[in-house]
């Protein structure tokens, strides 16, 4: 009986001893438990994605509205700025051409002429080397072979004039006499007489008339001379200067300079 006992005994400590010493096990995980764990941390990122994405929409709808608020500005700033008028550049100017006589020189209503001057004389169709002599009272031309006759009972003459240069077979021009004129050359002298004619002249732009006394120039430097009487209440001289109203290419004149 007593060894029953202590059988007993013994079996049951070792019994106790076993339990006592076993190592607790971990359950395996199953594939629902791995299942649900990842669609826990996935629904986890894409809260903090969706949070992120509602963050940067909201700050660039700020940005948004703070460009539409300067564009705005702007806008106002340009329509208030004064407005710069471009003006067009001048035209430019057209290029003149230099006229072979020069223009027209006036003074008050009477016009200026130089000392010489080229003036056409419509009579005998000739340009001739003109000196305006303010000493002079009297016009002359230059006339050769002088010749007075009647026609119809009316004083007419005939005169040659060296219209072709002085080198060159004279023409021969008939006029009507409208007087004639006494001319004392000097004291010892006797007088000269001149017949007169009525002549048409141009000088440059102008054109005016006059009487012109016939009488031999050929010693003279001048053919034409225009004296005071033409000179009156339409011109005056400026002696310092030639050819105001332009130098005729060809002209008749009698310089033996």
């Amino acid at each position: 009986m007593l060894k029953q006992v202590i059988a007993l005994s013994i079996a049951t400590a070792l019994l106790v001893g076993c339990t006592t010493t076993e190592k607790p096990t971990t359950p395996p995980l199953t594939n629902a438990d791995l299942n649900s764990s990842l669609l826990n941390t996935q629904t986890a990122v894409i809260d903090a994605i969706n949070s992120s994405c509602i963050d940067q929409t909201a700050e660039i709808s700020a940005l948004s509205a703070e460009m539409r608020k300067l564009k705005n500005q702007v806008s106002t700033a340009m329509a208030e700025r004064p407005k710069t008028i471009v003006m067009p550049p001048p035209p430019m100017p057209k290029p003149v051409a230099v006229p072979e006589q020069c223009p027209e020189a006036m003074i008050g209503e009477k016009f200026l002429l130089g000392e010489v001057e080229s003036v056409f004389v419509d009579e005998v169709k000739a340009m001739f080397a003109t000196r305006i002599d303010t000493g002079a009272e009297s016009s002359s031309l230059d006339a050769r072979n002088i010749v007075l006759f009647e026609r119809d009972g009316v004083q007419w003459v005939r005169y040659d004039v060296m219209s072709n240069g002085i080198d060159q077979p004279a023409n021969t021009f008939e006029t009507k006499v409208v007087k004639f004129v006494r001319i004392k050359q000097d004291v010892d002298s006797d007088d000269d007489r001149r017949p007169v004619i009525h002549a048409h002249l141009k000088i440059g732009k102008y054109s005016a008339e006059t009487d012109l006394n016939l009488v031999d120039r050929s010693h003279l430097d001048y053919p034409l001379l225009l004296g005071r009487k033409f000179m009156k209440d339409i011109a005056i001289v400026d002696v310092g200067q030639i050819y105001i109203h332009g130098k005729a290419k060809k002209q008749i004149t009698t310089l033996n300079k």
